[in-house]
């Protein structure tokens, strides 16, 4: 299962919060804007009918009082009278609206001009300012709280909605191809979900009549395949035994004998790599690895020409866990491949503690194919096999956690190292897996 960050139903909360929080703001700062531009006019208004107020008043009795309360202050400006109560930052003001700071204290100011004189009347501005900050206070732990609203419904809503999904996941992840297919779309309806289910059910019973069908495979060919090739194992031992053939002959036989040998051990490694695939249960064995290699030599003497020598060193005797079948198939792949491109020179094989390497100053690889020479079928330049046997061994290695490293130079010789441990090897020309 992924992680909450990366689930989706972290992903469709987010959203849903992202987008409560989007139109929280936008209504905040409508409602802002909306408040200060309706402030503003009622201010103008009222300041508006101060004036007309006090000049219908002025005109039925000439020394009525201007305006002067805790919010409104009005001043006359006449010629002929003295102008010291005004403040002088109100001469420089032309008739309309403006904004003025009085003794640290703001105003908005109406000027209107009329008969000659000039009326200013002042709204003090600093009720309104606490008023308009304890709205935007307001405001913002609304956003607040609405995006709070928000997550919770989001990751509720997003559940409810992930739900189906999670469970047809675990069912899936659970499933088996040994399983009745149809326990995945139980319960799911016929939405999408349920469409999706029905497709994942359809797969599962592709997969399980896939893998009955390798199962029945494998049983035959190994019932039909390993008889004809013991009887032809036991015919070339009958025929070994008769002093009467020929030189030519024997060769012959042994190069049968030879060729159904290696037969039978890529048969059972085939098998042996199947079964586990299927089954799960890999085959574990102590395996000297000295033993093994040895063996192989000996098995493959016969591709050496009379210009190649063999150099086996064993430093260490490790023992390790695996089907000998198989490492045995690694390892002669690896001694067969150095003595089939060694005409002449060396063939150097070293046996370590986690590992083995085989040198040998044969032909070497091209660059452009020593990163292909482990793909299934492929030959490089000069050869003659059918290119299975190198693909076979890195699915072995896969299978047991090995690696290969490999360092050629054409026509200089290949140097293939094998380790059995994670021990890291020393600048590796190419490492497979």
């Amino acid at each position: 299962m992924s992680s909450v960050p990366h689930s989706l139903r972290f992903k469709l909360a987010l959203t849903f919060a992202i987008f409560g929080a989007m139109v929280s703001l936008l209504l905040s700062l409508g409602l802002s804007f909306t408040e200060n531009s309706l402030g503003d006019h009622l201010m103008d208004e009222t300041l508006h009918a101060e004036i007309e107020d006090y000049i219908s008043r002025r005109s039925r009795n000439p020394n009525a009082f201007l305006p002067a309360t805790a919010s409104i202050h009005g001043y006359l400006l006449t010629q002929g009278q003295s102008n010291e109560n005004i403040p002088p930052e109100l001469f420089s003001l032309k008739e309309g609206i403006h904004q003025l700071m009085l003794n640290d204290t703001p105003y908005r100011v109406a000027v209107v001009d009329k008969n000659g004189e000039r009326y200013f009347m002042l709204f003090n501005e600093s009720r309104q300012n606490h008023l308009e900050k304890t709205f935007i206070i307001y405001l913002v732990s609304g956003v607040l709280i609405m995006i709070l609203i928000s997550v919770c419904v989001g990751w509720w809503l997003a559940g409810r909605v992930v739900a189906p999904i999670e469970e047809l996941a675990r069912r899936i992840f659970r499933a088996s191809t040994e399983e009745d297919a149809e326990t995945i779309v139980q319960g799911f309806s016929s939405d999408e979900i349920g469409q999706l289910a029905q497709v994942f059910s359809s797969y599962l019973k592709r997969m399980r009549a896939f893998t009955d069908r390798e199962r029945n495979f494998t049983s035959d060919v190994s019932h039909e395949l390993r008889t004809p090739l013991a009887i032809v194992q036991g015919v070339v031992e009958l025929m070994e035994e008769d002093n009467q053939l020929e030189r030519k002959q024997q060769e012959r036989i042994a190069k049968i004998g030879r060729a159904n040998s290696e037969m039978v051990n890529l048969t059972t490694a085939l098998l042996l790599m199947s079964r586990e695939e299927y089954t799960d249960e890999a085959v574990v064995q102590a395996c000297d690895v000295c033993e093994v290699v040895s063996v192989a030599v000996e098995t493959n003497r016969y591709l050496l020409s009379e210009k190649t020598s063999v150099n086996l060193v064993c430093r260490a005797h490790p023992n390790i866990g695996a089907e000998r079948t198989l490492l045995n198939i690694v390892v002669a792949n690896l001694i067969r491949n150095a003595f089939t491109h060694t005409p002449s020179g060396t063939v150097s094989i070293t046996v370590e503690d986690n590992g083995l390497i085989v040198s040998d100053t044969g032909t070497g690889i091209r660059g452009e194919e020593i990163d292909k020479i482990f793909q299934r079928h492929f030959t490089g330049a000069g050869s003659t096999g059918s290119g299975i046997g190198l693909s076979l061994v890195k699915r072995i290695c896969d299978r047991y956690g090995w690696r290969t490293i490999i360092d050629s130079t054409e026509g200089q010789g290949t140097s293939v190292q094998l380790i059995f441990s994670s021990i890291p090897a020393e600048n590796p020309a190419l490492t497979l897996p």
